[in-house]
């Protein structure tokens, strides 16, 4: 049974609301990068880049992140339209006529009785373009349009590309998507719709991923696994899920990970309310994987210092269908450090998993529905209070789901 979760109305009389840089909360390494502020900053060999330099990794082939002073004004926070940007002083973007919104974010967070035990499930399937990605691709698009970025391309197994398909529409940016062959038609549908340029890959995701990487060398690439500006946006996440809990944090989160950008935004943004004293920790972080493609996995438990090399298999959650993670190693290292874990489901437990979530009125794609199925799987998980996402909606993969809603 369904039950919406109170919204709070304001801060606690007595929270502090000003940056104090955290002392003890464990942050990653991986992420704290050359410990500059205010900067791009790469982990892999400490150099330090302007936030607006329009670069998307670093000299060195590494990947960047952004170190940034946020900040919560609670008068402004309380006074705001309940979207994203209603956390404005925790994003970094300079200009707000830069901003491209659709008005997007605070989606719906309810209350999921199963059995005995009871999960909280935020409903990230309603954003505007249908899946979370929208929070990135609305900030990503932003700092573009900040950026004066006349072109773009991104690549996709689906859902980022038709979040940056929508958002660099909104920008009046042309922009190029690149998809697997095997993507969901109606994700390739909605990115044409959108006005993009729509290239299909031969082979795996892999394979896509490596052509973008080509054409990026002469456009500005708005990946959502490359580029930090996106996990700027999806941390967005955890700071309404503080808000909608009455200004706490959950003791746990199910997330479901491929390229893993909703874990990562997520611990960036509980991060940022830790170091300002809001909460007192980072919440745990469980990462699940399709069984079938589990290269996290496997890192995670044979205690690997990089993404091993997987024969992937076919799954239904395609969203997470990610042999080679690029930030892999990020990702585990963030599981390990908030005391979470790497767990997977086969494509017998999401079936299950979709039609209990559609007798309650949810309807949700395969992937979306990868972290109630670890809660179903997986008794030991969600001690205190616990958080999963309903990633992408099942309008995506309607045909999916009738195969399976005809099995029941």
């Amino acid at each position: 049974m369904l039950t919406p979760v109170n919204r709070a109305g304001s801060l606690p009389a007595d929270i502090e609301l000003r940056f104090a840089k955290a002392k003890d909360h464990g942050i990653s390494q991986e992420l704290e990068g050359c410990g500059e502020m205010n900067a791009l900053c790469c982990a892999g060999c400490g150099s330090a880049y302007p936030l607006n330099d329009r670069r998307w990794k670093c000299d060195c082939g590494h990947f960047l992140d952004i170190r940034f002073r946020p900040s919560f004004d609670r008068e402004a926070i309380r006074n705001r339209k309940p979207t994203l940007w209603r956390y404005r002083e925790a994003i970094p973007i300079g200009d707000d006529s830069s901003i491209v919104s659709f008005d997007e974010g605070f989606t719906p967070l309810v209350s999921l009785a199963l059995g005995r035990r009871e999960l909280l499930l935020k409903l990230e399937q309603l954003f505007p373009t249908g899946s979370y990605k929208d929070r990135g691709a609305s900030v990503l698009l932003s700092k573009a349009r900040e950026m004066g970025i006349r072109e773009i391309v991104e690549d996709s197994s689906g859902n980022a590309g038709c979040a940056v398909a929508a958002y660099a529409a909104r920008a009046g940016i042309p922009c190029e998507i690149l998809v697997p062959e095997s993507a969901s038609p109606g994700k390739l549908a909605q990115i044409a719709m959108y006005g993009a340029k729509l290239r299909t890959v031969p082979g795996s995701r892999e394979a896509t991923a490596d052509a973008a990487l080509r054409a990026a060398a002469t456009v500005y690439y708005a990946s959502h696994s490359w580029n930090p500006f996106f996990l700027q946006g999806t941390k967005t996440f955890a700071f309404e899920v503080w808000e909608q809990l009455g200004f706490r944090a959950p003791e746990c989160l199910l997330i479901p990970t491929g390229n893993g950008t909703l874990l990562i935004g997520a611990y960036l943004g509980f991060r940022d309310l830790a170091e300002c004293g809001l909460i007192p920790t980072v919440p745990r972080l469980v990462a699940v994987q399709a069984a079938a493609c589990a290269p996290l996995l496997r890192m995670f438990r044979e205690g690997l210092g990089e993404v091993p090399p997987i024969d992937a298999g076919e799954t239904i959650a395609e969203g997470v269908a990610i042999a080679r993670p690029i930030r892999g190693k990020q990702i585990v290292e963030i599981v390990r450090e908030t005391g979470g874990e790497i767990v997977a489901v086969t494509d017998e437990d999401v079936e299950k998993t979709l039609l209990i979530l559609g007798k309650e009125g949810l309807y949700v794609e395969p992937t979306g529905a990868l972290g109630v199925a670890a809660f179903l799987r997986h008794g030991h998980l969600g001690d205190g209070t616990t958080v999963a996402p309903l990633t992408g909606h099942g309008l995506k993969a309607n045909e999916k789901l009738r195969k399976i809603a005809t099995k029941r």
